[in-house]
């Protein structure tokens, strides 16, 4: 159902993302039924309650250090370049391509939902991570085995076959 691929796509968005990347991972499923921005809802509109109760744990640890937290509770994603899904950015929306992120004074991310119309795993979720700072690298470290956790569940709920 979701695998993690050992190479990023090579998109013109990604390659434009960030200014560096200090991580990049991407995991990939398979979805020809959905549009694009419905498959972003499907990955970021809905959290099974266990990643909901760690964004809420993440959220109540990190105001404490000023960090972006906002997300309104009824949000209705609306994936036009400049809209916020609470303190998550649209970057970039193109027929293949979805582009979401958000900038902090620790680190600057981005997530793109890219769809290579490959048969099998052809929509390929990659985040991308620029540290500004020691805590943002930091901060990564201690996530990181969570992220791929959460990372990979989500993305699971995309997969239609």
């Amino acid at each position: 159902m979701v695998v993690k691929t050992e190479q990023s796509p090579n998109t013109k968005i990604i390659k434009q993302a960030l200014s560096r990347i200090d991580f990049t991972d991407t995991f990939s499923t398979t979805n020809h039924k959905d549009s694009l921005e419905n498959i972003a809802h499907l990955i970021f509109g809905t959290m099974p309650k266990w990643v909901a109760f760690l964004m809420r744990l993440r959220n109540t640890i990190v105001k404490m250090f000023g960090l972006k937290t906002d997300m309104d509770k009824d949000f209705k994603p609306q994936y036009k370049p400049g809209e916020s899904l609470g303190f998550i950015k649209v970057f970039s929306v193109e027929d293949d391509e979805i582009l979401l992120g958000a900038d902090d004074k620790h680190l600057d991310f981005r997530v793109s939902i890219f769809n290579s119309e490959e048969h099998q795993h052809n929509i390929k979720v990659t985040t991308l991570v620029k540290y500004n700072n020691l805590f943002g690298k930091i901060y990564m470290a201690l996530i990181r085995p969570f992220h791929v956790v959460i990372v990979k569940r989500m993305v699971k709920q995309a997969y239609k076959v």
